[in-house]
């Protein structure tokens, strides 16, 4: 006898499917985008990356867009996303009277696709805090900010609103203040901090687990700060220093008072020899000291002579009183002849072609600009464009120049499991750029949108934080 088979209709064939697993919920899609790794250089094509709350949750081929269920899609057909940039050192300074002034920076970091600053430290240190805490909670827009907090001085210092020590207690005191503020590194300065108290700071401070930042005494090597554990060298002038054959010297001879610190300068200037430089770099290296350049504050006040900025039109940004701080560098600088004037030249070019002897000696460089209060036309935002622009003009690649604005901040402060990649498991801090920044670092500033700790901000809500900040600085100058 022949068995009958049952037959099955299509709709019942259909019927014993498994259903498709329910779509996951994300609060943000970014379809079509070409993502780039900022580790490599490397572009992967028609990506989308999933967002939820502050994370990103999932970066895949487009084509897998479907298992989400998105409340906002933005389509980055044509464009570039990239980690959101650090400026790691700006000031927020110039007196009570002025913290509505610098408050109002904030926006401007944003609308230029800066997520993270460093506040290395000025005379508003109690209200950066509090901004500082406020942008985490989410009560005030603004980019992730770390601060140091008031910085560490000896007695009588010029500068404002700074922890004055002149004894190994008083260091012990103000780094027991300074972790009680919960500061997220200590900046440690010049001006008039004896040379052995500025060692033991950044020793006592690294003994306590706190990063460091610092401006380095003429009276000790820039070897000393390293050896004592110093996390980051300020500025790119204190890395002439390590090129001469006679820095210990030169140390020496300002410590016992024999030379002063402008002399010192000089004669560095003109032992500088490269293959001594790279020998101290790689030390610095091998003990994990990094280094931020600042090379755009310090290009702007060199060349004063040939451009005096009073047609900037960033000025229409900053306020009448940051405006006025300006006033102190460019009226030092006035006073110069033609052979200081010279000198600030040579000066500013010479420590700007350190770059690739940094790189090649394996020195992480930090990008920073030093914008803020008393920097003149250094300005909020737009600056660390510029300061990539510099890196590359004088021997980095684009990609190594994103690193420094990407990489080195997360790197500082501990934090890369976080920060510096478009991936799963990341900070959901991003860019969106119109142009490759791997072929042509310009391309920063085609900013197409932001999204900062998960929220979504377009070109127009960007422009509008621009207009508005335009708008305040007008009233305030009367001008509407």
């Amino acid at each position: 006898m022949r068995r009958i088979l049952p037959v099955v209709s299509a709709a019942a064939a259909l019927a014993w499917t498994a259903p498709a697993p329910a779509a996951q919920p994300v609060d943000l899609l970014i379809r079509h985008a070409s993502v780039i790794d900022v580790h490599t250089g490397k572009i992967a094509r028609e990506q989308v990356v999933a967002i939820r709350g502050g994370d990103i949750v999932s970066v895949g081929p487009d084509s897998g867009a479907k298992a989400f269920a998105a409340r906002q899609t933005v389509d980055a057909t044509g464009r570039f996303v990239m980690p959101g940039l650090w400026d790691m050192h700006v000031h927020f300074g110039g007196g009570p009277e002025l913290i509505q002034e610098n408050r109002d920076l904030l926006p401007l970091y944003l609308a230029h696709g800066i997520t993270s600053i460093r506040d290395c430290a000025g005379d508003l240190a109690d209200d950066v805090l509090a901004w500082r805490d406020e942008i985490r909670s989410g009560a005030l827009p603004g980019p992730t900010l770390y601060t140091s907090g008031p910085k560490l001085e000896g007695y009588k210092p010029i500068w404002k609103g700074v922890l004055e020590v002149g004894t190994e207690a008083e260091v012990d005191a103000a780094l027991d203040r300074l972790q009680g503020l919960k500061v997220d590194f200590v900046k440690i300065t010049d001006n008039t901090l004896k040379p052995e108290l500025f060692l033991y700071a950044v020793r006592q401070a690294t003994k306590r687990g706190l990063r460091t930042s610092a401006h380095i005494p003429a009276a000790v090597t820039v070897e000393q700060a390293s050896e004592a554990g110093l996390t980051s060298i300020e500025h790119m002038s204190y890395a002439l220093r390590p090129g001469s054959p006679q820095e210990a010297a030169l140390a020496a001879d300002v410590a016992a008072g024999r030379i002063a610190p402008a002399e010192a300068t000089a004669r560095t200037l003109a032992a500088f020899d490269p293959a001594v430089a790279r020998a101290a770099y790689r030390g610095f290296a091998a003990k994990g000291t990094m280094i931020t350049p600042t090379l755009n504050g310090s290009k702007a006040t060199a060349y004063l002579d040939q451009d005096d900025h009073r047609h900037d039109a960033y000025l229409a940004y900053i306020g009448p009183g940051l405006k006025k701080t300006y006033e102190w560098r460019v009226e030092r600088a006035a006073k110069d002849d033609a052979a200081a004037i010279a000198r600030r030249h040579r000066t500013y070019e010479k420590a700007a072609d350190l770059l690739p002897l940094l790189r090649d000696a394996g020195m992480t460089i930090i990008a920073g600009t030093d914008a803020g209060f008393l920097n003149s036309f250094n300005y909020p935002g737009i600056g660390l464009h510029d300061e990539m622009a510099i890196f590359v003009a004088h021997g980095l690649t684009p990609l190594q120049t994103l690193q420094a604005a990407t990489l080195a901040g997360p790197k500082y402060f501990g934090v890369s499991d976080r920060y510096g990649a478009v991936a799963a498991g990341k900070a959901a801090d991003i860019l969106i750029l119109d142009r490759n920044p791997v072929q042509d670092i310009s391309a920063t500033r085609t900013v197409r949108g932001v999204v900062l700790r998960g929220r979504y901000f377009d070109r127009a809500a960007l422009d509008a934080m621009l207009a508005e900040a335009r708008a305040k600085v007008a009233r305030a100058e009367g001008r509407s």
